[in-house]
């Protein structure tokens, strides 16, 4: 081969597109999701979702992603850099990160792939119609909180009082555990904690609340914090339970929540209509169908309990 033909040669390699019949990168959508916690499972849910659809990357596509590894802090900062690649849709996991999104702009549309309660932290007007450029799916369902302890109370039977951890302000799911509570005849004891340097206050304030039980909030500081949490609940043989499946797959006892994989692929649908021209103001924001019941036999034993064999049968997943 003569030099020249070479040299042409290697240019059509390197001038040539990622994929067989890629578009050239000004033609595809650009997605930025914005993550309170560090890659995981739901990010690729999404992406699975998009697939679905007929997104690829590399091809129609392109996603920047940004991921705060529970640092709440950096959220707006990571927002403004997703924003200044000109995303035509910034998708959002938590409320942390919905809200940072929020502050960032007003004018390009947000999806949330997840959030605890939209309407409390003002982000919407309503579910069904949010108005402004926010739209997705909400964790919040006043159910939710009353079957989770029925089910844990189901695995502690001799439970009286229960401790909830957690940003105890910013959750509408402190409210309904309350409520919940109140019905069930618990009585709760409250402990916040809101700064990574107050972590071990915040516990020795559980056990002086005497729990017989505790509930974690689930949010990026108490998920960053999930192993120092769980070790104290072991070490205190303290049953714990959460809302997500993570949780439970790390220790704890046991969690019922919403499905954040399912949440997250339904997002996908959501950045579908608005690139195919839908106004996220005028799509209904989406509440949870499918829950996971995920219980950890493993803790059960350590701490002496034993699971009734009627709700292991309905348990989605039994970690052993």
């Amino acid at each position: 081969m003569n030099r020249r033909a070479f040299v042409t040669g290697l240019g059509a390699v390197i001038a040539a597109p990622v994929g067989v019949g890629a578009r050239p990168i000004e033609q595809r959508h650009r997605i930025g999701l914005l993550e309170t916690a560090a890659p995981g499972t739901p990010e690729a849910a999404f992406r699975e979702g998009l697939r679905a659809l007929g997104y690829v990357e590399g091809d129609n596509i392109v996603i920047d992603s940004r991921f705060a590894q529970g640092r709440t802090d950096r959220l707006p900062t990571l927002a403004n850099e997703l924003l200044r690649a000109k995303p035509e849709v910034i998708v959002t996991f938590g409320m942390a990160a919905a809200q940072a999104a929020k502050g960032a702009t007003t004018t390009t549309p947000i999806v949330m792939a997840f959030a605890g309660d939209p309407i409390g932290a003002r982000l919407v007007a309503s579910l069904n119609r949010p108005g402004g450029n926010i739209t997705g799916m909400s964790l919040a369902t006043p159910d939710l909180a009353g079957k989770r302890l029925q089910l844990f109370k189901e695995v502690v039977p001799n439970l009286t009082r229960l401790t909830v951890l957690g940003e105890l302000s910013r959750q509408v799911e402190v409210r309904h555990t309350q409520e919940a509570a109140r019905t069930l005849g618990l009585t709760v004891g409250l402990v916040e904690f809101l700064r990574p340097d107050a972590l071990d206050g915040a516990l020795r304030e559980v056990l002086q609340s005497h729990p017989e039980g505790l509930f974690v909030v689930n949010t990026a500081l108490t998920a960053t914090h999930r192993t120092q949490i769980l070790d104290f609940a072991r070490g205190n043989r303290l049953p714990l339970v959460s809302s997500t499946s993570a949780w439970a797959a790390a220790g704890a006892l046991m969690t019922y929540a919403p499905n954040l994989n399912d949440s997250s692929r339904r997002a996908a649908t959501y950045v579908d209509k608005i690139l195919k021209g839908a106004k996220p103001g005028d799509l209904p924001i989406e509440q949870p169908t499918n829950f996971e019941l995920v219980i950890n036999l493993k803790t059960a034993k350590a701490l002496g309990l034993t699971i009734p064999p009627s709700l292991l049968a309905r348990a989605d997943q039994v970690i052993e």
